[in-house]
């Protein structure tokens, strides 16, 4: 083991790294409540996914894919559902009202993660590595970081959105208002669900500031306990069909692709958004979680490092949409475990075991209600929203990019939407720059062609 992991070369031992495995799988547990309840609309239906067949392609897809990126990179990171893709895969098959099924969407993203492979093998991703200015990198962590937030915040109704408008609001699509018709504001604070989330947001807080491992997910085991005390949890999932104490194998959405769908519905353009929008936010995650753990700090070593990863990480795309999940990708939390002194693959190895055997958990992860996971969302928000002091504000070349990079994430509610305004304008303003005499900002010709990429997305396939 210590041949194969190289722990004595990486100063580290088995102890340490098991301890810091369960660390970040007690950090990034979450995810397993989490997403079942985004894909599958909290259950609802609405989305067409079953909150159990979520479930298990959550556990397995991080299990596996975890497992993978500690044998085959030996790289302490782990990889899960990413937050902020879920909930705009869960959009864009809400939004389109039936003519844009789950089964599409999961075809759309194997598909996508086929290109993934295929620009991984070629370099090419490898390469936005060093044609991303770091402040972009820092901007797009952030960003991310208010996106789930905003997530978490509209989940538990402690942000709501008011309409009082002049003409008819049209049921069941999304309809563009005037700006003064339309007030964000708190929720009510008499809603239990409120009320229960500020509970644990709280309590998730304070075990974060007393340093104890694990916060965000005894917070939610607490807040949850909570709930039931205030009857907000419903016992009956225990004794319910859909979440049996031995996983259900034979209701996992395996391959459950409607390639025939896509076609009629325009291939090209669907395929093309998933792939844009999931190219930008894999390649953020990935490298806000390398910035977070502190691996970038040697760049040669660290742009290797990450670039061996991001072949794990292009086949966990296609690997995920195969048992039935939105894209797999490296999660920040795993910086819990580096923190904890992980150093090598057998920290992630321990993590993916860890997911694999909460297979076996899904009536207690169907107790947690909503508010305890979206309490979750609002903490991560701020360990995300850490990387904002590496930008410099006072440089306006990179600050104003790094700004539209972060506000337009979350007030757009779209993660591309920010990186696309950030490359775009980083390209202006770095060559206007350089035109004025300042040799400080280099524009690497990649960021070129996503430019004109990002401007031909925005005009040819519109803005939504």
């Amino acid at each position: 083991m210590d041949r194969f992991f190289k722990l004595k070369e990486n100063g580290t031992n088995v102890r340490t790294e098991i301890m810091a495995g369960l660390t970040t799988f007690m950090t990034m547990a979450y995810i397993l409540a989490v997403n079942p309840n985004i894909l599958s609309n909290f259950g609802s239906g609405a989305t067409g996914m079953d909150w159990t067949a979520v479930f298990l392609a959550t556990a397995i897809a991080a299990g596996v894919m975890t497992i993978a990126m500690g044998l085959f990179v030996n790289f302490p990171v782990a990889l899960a559902p990413g937050m902020g893709l879920n909930a705009y895969f869960a959009t864009v098959i809400l939004a389109s009202q039936g003519t844009f099924t789950y089964q599409m969407g999961l075809a759309a993203v194997f598909i996508s993660g086929i290109i993934f492979i295929i620009l991984t093998v070629t370099k090419v991703r490898q390469m936005l590595l060093v044609a991303v200015p770091d402040s972009l990198k820092h901007a797009i962590t952030v960003g991310i970081g208010l996106f789930i937030t905003i997530v978490g915040l509209k989940n538990s109704g402690l942000m709501t959105i008011a309409a009082e408008t002049s003409n008819d609001v049209k049921a069941h699509q999304y309809t563009d208002l005037l700006s003064f018709e339309t007030v964000i504001h708190l929720g009510s604070l008499k809603d239990p669900n409120v009320v229960l989330c500020i509970i644990g947001l709280i309590l998730i807080s304070v075990l974060m500031v007393l340093k104890v491992r694990g916060a965000i997910l005894y917070g939610i085991l607490l807040t949850t306990v909570i709930g039931m005390l205030m009857g907000q949890v419903n016992f009956a999932t225990l004794t319910d069909a859909k979440t049996t104490w031995v996983p259900d194998l034979t209701k996992l959405a395996f391959a459950e692709f409607d390639f025939k769908g896509l076609l009629n519905t325009g291939i090209i353009t669907v395929i093309l958004t998933f792939t844009f929008v999931e190219l930008f936010d894999t390649f953020g995650t990935l490298v806000g979680t390398a910035n977070r753990a502190g691996f970038m700090k040697n760049k040669e070593e660290g742009n290797k490092k990450v670039g061996k990863a991001m072949m794990v990480d292009a086949v966990a795309v296609s690997g995920g949409a195969l048992v039935g999940t939105s894209t797999v990708t490296a999660y920040i939390e795993s910086a819990a475990g580096v923190a904890q002194g992980g150093r090598t693959g057998l920290t992630a190895v321990t993590t993916g075991v860890c997911f694999l055997l909460a297979l076996f958990l899904a009536p207690i992860a169907a107790l947690i209600p909503g508010s305890a996971t979206a309490a979750a969302l609002i903490v991560v928000g701020v360990l995300m929203m850490q990387s904002v002091k590496e930008i410099d504000f006072q440089d306006l070349v990179v600050a104003i990019p790094a700004f539209l990079v972060i506000v337009m994430m979350p007030f757009t509610y779209n993660i591309a939407n920010g990186i696309s305004f950030g490359i775009v304008t980083y390209v202006i303003l770095a060559t206007v720059s350089r035109w004025g005499g300042r040799n400080d900002h280099k524009v690497h010709w990649l960021m070129w062609v996503l430019a004109v990429l990002i401007i031909f997305r925005y005009t040819m396939l519109g803005g939504e």
